[in-house]
């Protein structure tokens, strides 16, 4: 029996939409896949934000500068507070030796652990020149304690002195030297005579260098 005119014409159309369904539904699945894949991809390659050090509190710095120095306890305390005081918890410290001397024009050479809270000690030199009325010589222990140091790499630069920042009780003295944002408060006592007023910096390093430069 022949067809009907529209039928196959009826049949081809259902036949074309159910392709075209059939490819709107995968081409939907791609495109959903697509986009939910570059948003996770994206994720995954973020790098992750460092993690902030723990700071020290001031207990612990007390205590630690207190075993350090083994002496003077009552002079050292009111170093300490000033310190605390004006800058807070400290990152990391430093626990060294330096010496130098100077007649106007002097220099300074030292070395020491650099300890962040709960490990990750590193051996760490230091030298730097120093310009004014400035005279005598000196074989101190140094206490260091530290702000706003990121990493140990960003610890290997010269540290400027800030001016009007030197303070002394009994036999400790301590001053800031900055750059950047990161503070280093050296805490110093120790044998010799030196005294007045001095500009320089401390240049520090991961090996001992002679040029204090």
């Amino acid at each position: 029996m022949p067809e009907a005119p529209g039928a196959r014409v009826s049949i081809f159309k259902e036949s074309d939409m159910y392709r075209t369904s059939k490819t709107s539904f995968w081409s939907a699945l791609l495109l959903s896949s697509t986009w939910i894949a570059v948003p996770l991809a994206s994720a995954a390659s973020a790098p992750a934000a460092p993690a902030a050090h723990a700071t020290y509190s001031d207990e612990e710095v007390t205590k630690a500068a207190n075993d350090f120095f083994k002496n003077g306890a009552q002079d050292l305390g009111k170093v300490l507070q000033k310190v605390l005081k004006e800058k807070g918890q400290p990152v990391a410290i430093i626990r060294g030796e330096e010496a130098g001397g100077a007649v106007g024009v002097g220099l300074r050479y030292g070395h020491g652990e650099l300890d962040y809270k709960g490990g990750g000690g590193q051996k760490v030199y230091w030298q730097g020149p120093s310009i004014g009325f400035d005279v005598g010589a000196n074989a101190v222990k140094v206490f260091a304690l530290i702000y706003e140091l990121p990493n140990s790499e960003h610890l290997f630069r010269r540290f400027p002195g800030v001016e009007g920042s030197l303070y002394f009780v009994g036999g400790f003295g301590v001053n800031y030297v900055q750059n950047g944002s990161t503070v280093i408060a050296p805490v110093r006592f120790g044998v010799g005579w030196r005294q007045g007023v001095s500009v320089g910096y401390m240049h520090f390093s991961p090996k001992k260098r002679l040029n204090p430069f």
